[in-house]
């Protein structure tokens, strides 16, 4: 009998998170765009000051896929929100349950602290991913635009 488990990660499992990303990248045609190491995941996300988690989904002890998620805040609803960066599951391993399990987990982190609202990102074009968003009751924001500030930019702006 399999057994789909979810568990916050450690800093064990960096190397792990690591290769997912990359996996992630790839997925979503950037590899290129992954700038992060294996130390950068260990001092970024287990580090002292760390605002951000993770959780791994493993089939019987075997990680297939991860989520990185923080809390942020609403100042309308005056409450935290959870927000999900990343969630990925390793294309052998779709199907059987694991982004689904993934997200519901994090939705019942979200229910537990309070959170107003559970949110994420999706890239346009990622059908398969847009529909088991809706098929778990998500609904798209089309009224808002997400907006960045990177690299040379960001540096630029920040130095006036």
């Amino acid at each position: 009998m399999s057994t789909l488990t979810i568990r916050p990660a450690t800093i064990a499992d960096a190397a792990t998170i690591h290769h997912f990303i990359v996996e992630l990248a790839t997925y979503e045609k950037a590899a290129h765009e992954v700038l992060a190491s294996v130390s950068d995941i260990e001092s970024s996300l287990f580090g002292e000051h760390s605002s951000t988690q993770a959780v791994i989904a493993s089939l019987n002890d075997e990680p297939v896929g991860f989520a990185v998620f923080f809390y942020n805040y609403s100042t309308w609803l005056g409450k935290h929100g959870l927000y999900l960066e990343d969630l990925y599951v390793s294309p052998e391993y779709r199907g059987i349950g694991a982004g689904k399990t993934l997200i519901r987990h994090l939705a019942k982190l979200a229910v537990e602290k309070g959170c107003g609202r559970f949110e994420w990102n999706v890239l346009d074009w990622n059908e398969p991913a847009i529909k088991f968003y809706q098929s778990i009751g998500a609904k798209a924001l089309d009224e808002w635009v997400g907006y960045r500030l990177t690299g040379d930019a960001l540096k630029e702006f920040a130095m006036g």
